[in-house]
């Protein structure tokens, strides 16, 4: 239903979606990019904390995204060069910490079927000796929504698809924050990224990437 929905409103777009393919478009300079359930283990288990995430790519860049999150009604909106905006009319800002021992990440930790395992389990041991905390809640388009309203100070992760943080990407740069991949030079939304305020982007990013 949303892909038919959003497809009948721009009918020149591509698409690019969670269980629902690639498909070209007749516009080729612009996709949708879906992710219908993104935390579906989440939502599986009766866990409330699982999101829709909708991005709108034109010439390669994010331009217009949105992250709803039904089980709290909060939806995360953002357009390219107007703000990232909670709801109706509440402003998003990364967080202001500077200091790693204050500040609290998120990263999503593979199941030991997916070959980063090893590479998560020693970010994570570099990593936490000197912060306040990581958490992972299994949301990708949701960590970095709380990145850009200042609830986590930063998120990384590796092994992603482009449905799961398109429309984050956008969140987060308009709320101020810094977005790149976890290899300095890669694309974010090739697999692999790091997100966090500006503050504590340079130390954050420089212990991961060691």
């Amino acid at each position: 239903m949303i892909k038919e929905k959003l497809i009948g409103a721009l009918r020149t777009c591509g698409w690019l979606g969670d269980n629902t393919g690639t498909t070209a478009g007749a516009d080729p300079t612009r996709r949708w990019i879906v992710d219908p359930l993104d935390g579906t283990t989440n939502f599986l288990h009766g866990l409330p904390h699982w999101a829709v995430s909708i991005a709108l790519e034109h010439k390669g860049e994010i331009v217009s995204a949105v992250v709803y999150d039904p089980a709290k009604d909060e939806m995360f909106w953002a357009e390219k060069g107007a703000g990232a905006w909670l709801n109706d009319n509440r402003r998003l800002r990364v967080s202001g910490r500077r200091a790693m021992h204050e500040a609290v990440f998120a990263t999503g930790v593979p199941f030991g079927a997916k070959s980063t395992l090893p590479a998560t389990m020693q970010d994570l041991a570099r990593l936490m000796p000197g912060c306040a905390g990581v958490r992972r809640w299994g949301a990708a388009s949701l960590d970095l929504a709380y990145v850009a309203a200042g609830r986590f100070d930063g998120y990384w992760e590796r092994e992603l698809s482009a449905w799961d943080v398109a429309a984050g990407v956008l969140l987060v740069k308009e709320a101020g924050g810094m977005v790149e991949g976890l290899r300095k030079g890669q694309d974010p939304l090739d697999g692999a990224l790091i997100a966090g305020n500006e503050g504590l982007f340079d130390a954050f990013a420089g212990t991961l990437r060691g």
